[in-house]
């Protein structure tokens, strides 16, 4: 479970500061990726494994996949992307099928 309060707590602090949108957005982007990367780390650790999947609609935004994504590699994990079906509900329908078709044989 990811605890947000702080950086959401960070976020009002530099928006009554003062601080430019862009910097409190890019802020809260990079907190994001690092709470994501350390939630991603820890249950691969407990699954034994080193590969992640990073997929769903949030990570179509650009700063925060990538943020991940290298947080995830530096940690030593390989990390996978949607290339051919879209990383939203596309995919969850994609792979619902899959499971259908398999059970079926």
């Amino acid at each position: 479970m990811l605890d947000a309060r702080e950086t959401i707590r960070a976020v009002a602090r530099d928006a009554a500061a003062g601080v430019a949108t862009g910097v409190i957005a890019a802020r809260f982007h990079r907190a994001l990726a690092d709470a994501l990367a350390r939630a991603c780390v820890e249950i691969a650790a407990r699954h034994d494994t080193d590969l992640v999947a990073l997929s769903g609609g949030v990570l179509q935004n650009v700063q925060l996949l990538a943020g991940a994504s290298t947080r995830l590699e530096a940690a030593g994990l390989r990390v996978l992307v949607p290339e051919r079906l879209p990383p939203n509900d596309g995919g969850i329908s994609y792979g619902q099928a899959a499971v259908a078709a398999a059970a079926m044989r």
